[in-house]
């Protein structure tokens, strides 16, 4: 019953949640490594009492400075994100104020900015750049909206103006931008096909509450994580280059996920 499988989640996300906030709430403090590895503990708990099964394919990169440009197609990408290694978010400053999702942002020390300006401010770049140097992975979502899950929109080369300031302030003066396609493909193990990803997608004509009910309905969720070979970025390297390089991979990664192309290898 649907009522029934929407109190255990509620149940189990809220005693998660008020156990591991105390260490949370420390480790943001002290700044202790802690407060790094607690959100990837939520993310995969949530996970599976969720239903949303991933399936990881390819490496994620070794070397830092590292950043990881992603398709976008909801809001349970940060989750499968999450779940599979210790990253910090790139997020719009409108998400720090959403109910419940901005507490949780704000949790994780998302990195909030102004994306509709061409340029970040410096204290805006200068914070990604803090956090690269210093070993965390920054995860950037570089359309800058999610889609149906069918696609790969328009990807905003100024929007990788954090990786160029970056690569400039940090030792080296060298970045790694690693592409990652995220693909929902199946639900109840069955194929969902183009029409019926929105069942795992968010496009912004959705609200969320019907969404999020939709998804406890639907079940178990199949989604592939595809991670490419990342890019070395020097702080004189092309951005408009590097903008198309990493959206024609994720478009491929995508596309060949979207075929069922793991599944039949």
């Amino acid at each position: 019953m649907m009522w029934l499988r929407t109190a255990y989640i509620a149940v189990v996300l809220l005693v998660v949640t008020l156990v591991l906030l105390p260490l949370q709430l420390l480790g943001l403090a002290f700044n202790w490594h802690l407060r790094r590895r607690i959100p990837r503990i939520w993310h995969r708990i949530a996970c599976h009492v969720l239903g949303i099964r991933v399936h990881v394919h390819g490496d994620l990169e070794r070397a830092k400075p590292l950043m990881l440009a992603v398709n976008h197609a909801s809001w349970k990408d940060i989750l499968v994100l999450g779940s599979i290694a210790d990253v910090v978010f790139i997020a719009k400053t409108e998400v720090r104020d959403w109910p419940v999702f901005g507490w949780l942002a704000r949790l994780q020390k998302s990195i909030f900015v102004q994306r509709e300006q061409k340029r970040s401010t410096g204290a805006q770049v200068s914070e990604i750049a803090s956090r690269m140097a210093d070993g965390e992975i920054v995860v950037l979502f570089p359309e800058g909206t999610t889609s149906d899950g069918n696609r790969v929109l328009p990807v905003k080369s100024s929007l990788f103006g954090a990786a160029s300031t970056a690569a400039d302030q940090v030792p080296g003066k060298l970045v790694y931008v690693q592409p990652v396609a995220i693909a929902y493909t199946r639900v109840q193990g069955m194929s969902m096909g183009r029409y019926h990803r929105v069942i795992a997608a968010w496009p912004g004509s959705i609200t969320l509450v019907p969404h999020l009910l939709g998804i406890i309905k639907a079940g178990n969720i199949d989604v592939d994580v595809t991670f490419g070979d990342s890019i070395p970025f020097h702080n004189t390297d092309n951005r408009k280059r590097l903008t198309t390089d990493i959206t024609s991979t994720i478009r491929s990664m995508l596309a060949f996920s979207l075929r069922g192309g793991w599944r039949n290898s």
